[in-house]
């Protein structure tokens, strides 16, 4: 059987990194529904500490996610979960994303990517393959290659 999957980061503060990487990759910040978030409150499920105002909007305090422009169309892994964590990263990422913006554009990337807060590690090389390893504004890192 085969199965679909989001992939999950853990992070600090899942709004603003949430932000970062929706307009790192292009994607879209998934939408809030305030409504039923109202509703669980209301209801006794959840309370107003589960909650936040981020960019005037209410969400859930410990988790933002964003998806691919297409949707489901795009297929699984379409969609990426930011989930707050007590304890901050302390060692090396054992996955990863890496971003194929062609060789063409790594160091225009690393550039954009640099400027909005993430932080250049290194350069490597393989063979003819060579990609940037950098992290994100909470030190999670990725590629361009």
């Amino acid at each position: 059987m085969a199965h679909t999957f989001q992939i999950v980061i853990d992070c600090a503060d899942p709004h603003p990194l949430a932000d970062w990487w929706a307009e790192t990759l292009g994607w879209e910040v998934e939408p809030s529904n305030e409504d039923f978030i109202r509703r669980m409150v209301a209801e006794g499920q959840a309370t107003e500490a589960d909650t936040a105002t981020h960019r005037g909007v209410l969400v859930w305090r410990e988790a933002a996610a964003i998806v691919h422009p297409d949707g489901k169309a795009a297929g699984p892994g379409a969609r990426l979960l930011f989930q707050q964590v007590p304890e901050p990263k302390s060692v090396k990422n054992r996955v990863h994303l890496d971003l194929n913006v062609g060789p063409d554009q790594v160091d225009s990337e690393l550039e954009r990517l640099t400027a909005r807060g993430a932080t250049f590690l290194y350069r490597e090389r393989q063979g003819p393959m060579g990609w940037v390893t950098l992290t994100d504004p909470e030190g999670n890192e990725l590629c361009l290659h």
